[in-house]
């Protein structure tokens, strides 16, 4: 065995508490080279003649990657503390692997040999909000997606998609469109509302905030917010807001006293400034995002930033019952600020989803002290990678996916946020060259995949877009130019989510099967008795798949009953199994 190869640590994504009285356990090793593993395990206090008391249990392969192999298994410690090791046997060789090292037997007269994980704790457990796992996103750019108040239209305001959208154009998104359209969400089975940025700022995005207390006109007033907000929820939709507290806007008021005032600012502190006077061209001589000289960085070390904004957290989950924070350029946050930030607005309301916008590997933030999710791109780019670009073969797809299962504890998993697009991205259907029959295989795999999946606005009836300012077209209404048909595709598959355990966020996932010849995967989800098979052919060719079948199946898209055999797919074809047991 490659010894270099097999890791652990009895913490984060590899020990962790599932709930107050289960540990999930996991250990890597080189891909194919470990045929068995055990988990060597006891109580550190429970001892006979001199000698520690373990039992073992048998470990399962719970997906792969490129180069490793992942092994799981699930325990409950009778007393919620652990002492454990491992035991990995393949057909010419036998490891016991410790905290201390390897050996070929287990030692039994010291239990410091051995991975530790002291108690479970609760308040140690991570939890996020219940209400999370059976959620479908929607994605709102508010100034894109309907005008239903036209006297309080910004200056220049356009007419409904007259012009292609640029970076400086209005076309009069508000509050009361969405409110107007909110049966075309229920309709289609959404169930979260995810808003960009709806505080006062110059820019048609909002990312550029000029007041955090106050909403921007060309949305509306606070009045019309709040009936927003009561309407999506008695419609049963959670609302989730996007907040910027890495940077503010050039128009932010503290920012405007320190250009006119410099040293003298009483708001110098406020800010990253490393000299004065402050310079803005042709760059910056103040920390900023990007080297954007509009959106200055904020200090979130400084007690007066701090407080004004974790009042800005808690103030709109206090007074208008929002159900979410969505945070931008999470990571470049300092990570005492989130902590206290999730602390501000969970004495609000405890069950309140905190997102963060964080592109890579994010286990620092989502320990249960910090975040509940982020926004899942290893995920999109993975799926975008395979469905829509065909940049990888279904191996490589497979193994993309399994790194993302195995990245986080799977109670981070399943409220993950993930996503196809964004108003940061191109359009799903443009990535996918236009070609519909891609880009149901990227909904069908997302809307099956554990996690809470979100849909960008338009996309459900087949708007094209490239990157921003062209993904934040306006919302086309005119059912004749809509695909309705990939509207109803849509709906079915987030009909399925909610009525099929099995195929929401209650099924647990594993690859069955991934074939680089034909470029197609299998993949099953199970929940308790039932289990569903997915077989997807991402290619322009049919094929020929022999499906893990061994009795008849009803195909829960067509209702078609099928029997153990060959199954035939068309050119980017697709069908779900329901397995009769």
């Amino acid at each position: 065995m490659l010894k270099e190869a097999i890791y652990h640590r009895p913490k984060n994504n590899y020990a962790y508490a599932y709930d107050e009285e289960t540990l999930h356990i996991r250990l890597r090793t080189k891909k194919n080279d470990v045929e068995h593993v055990n988990l060597i395990c006891g109580d550190p206090y429970d001892w006979k003649n001199g000698q520690f008391q373990t039992h073992q249990l048998p470990m399962l392969i719970s997906g792969s990657d490129e180069l490793f192999d992942y092994w799981f298994v699930e325990i409950k410690p009778p007393y919620r503390r652990l002492r454990y090791g491992f035991e990995l046997t393949n057909d010419s060789e036998k490891l016991i692997y410790t905290e201390k090292g390897f050996y070929t037997e287990k030692p039994l007269d010291d239990t410091a040999y051995y991975f530790c994980f002291p108690f479970i704790n609760e308040i140690d457990v991570f939890h996020a909000p219940k209400w999370v796992k059976d959620t479908v996103w929607y994605q709102i750019f508010p100034e894109r997606f309907a005008n239903g108040d036209k006297s309080i239209n910004p200056p220049g305001t356009l007419p409904w998609g007259s012009a292609e959208p640029e970076y400086n154009n209005f076309f009069g998104g508000d509050f009361q469109g969405i409110i107007d359209h909110i049966d075309h969400l229920v309709e289609l089975g959404i169930t979260g509302l995810y808003l960009t940025p709806i505080f006062k700022a110059k820019s048609n995005h909002k990312y550029d905030t000029i007041d955090y207390m106050e909403i921007d006109p060309q949305f509306g007033d606070k009045d019309t917010f709040k009936h927003l907000v009561q309407t999506c929820h008695n419609n049963g939709i959670k609302v989730m807001l996007d907040a910027v507290f890495n940077h503010s806007g050039y128009y932010f008021p503290q920012f405007q006293d320190v250009l006119e005032n410099g040293e003298n600012s009483i708001y110098k502190n406020w800010f990253h400034l490393r000299e004065f006077p402050i310079i803005t061209e042709p760059m910056p001589n103040y920390d900023t995002f990007a080297f954007v000289k509009d959106m200055p960085k904020l200090n979130t070390e400084n007690p007066e930033v701090k407080e004004y904004l974790l009042e800005v957290g808690r103030y709109w989950v206090r007074e208008f019952n929002i159900d979410g924070w969505r945070l931008d350029v999470a990571n470049e946050v300092d990570h005492q600020f989130w902590r206290e930030f999730r602390q501000a607005v969970k004495s609000i309301k405890p069950d309140v989803y905190i997102l963060g916008e964080i592109w890579h590997d994010s286990m620092p933030w989502l320990q249960g002290d910090q975040f509940d999710a982020v926004m899942n791109y290893p995920f999109t780019n993975g799926a975008l990678q395979y469905f829509a670009k065909d940049a990888v073969k279904a191996t490589h797809f497979a193994n993309i996916i399994s790194g993302v299962l195995h990245s986080y504890p799977n109670n981070v998993n399943e409220v993950q946020f993930n996503l196809l697009d964004s108003h940061d991205t191109p359009r799903i259907l443009t990535i996918c060259d236009n070609n519909k029959d891609k880009m149901k295989l990227l909904y069908l795999f997302q809307l099956s995949f554990t996690g809470t999946p979100c849909i960008y606005y338009g996309d459900e009836v087949g708007m094209t877009g490239g990157q921003d300012p062209g993904c934040r077209r306006c919302m086309i209404w005119d059912k004749d130019k809509q695909d309705l048909e990939l509207f109803n595709f849509v709906k079915k598959l987030i009909s399925l989510r909610q009525t099929e355990p099995a195929f929401g966020n209650q099924g647990s996932f594993q690859f069955i099967e991934a074939n680089d010849e034909s470029n197609h995967i299998i993949y099953k989800k199970t929940f308790e008795n039932e289990s569903l098979l997915f077989v997807m052919n991402n290619s322009n060719t049919n094929i020929e798949v022999k499906a893990p079948i061994t009795s008849d199946a009803i195909d829960i898209l067509s209702g078609e009953q099928v029997k153990p055999g060959t199954i035939r797919l068309d050119s980017y074809g697709f069908k779900v199994f329901k397995l009769i047991r």
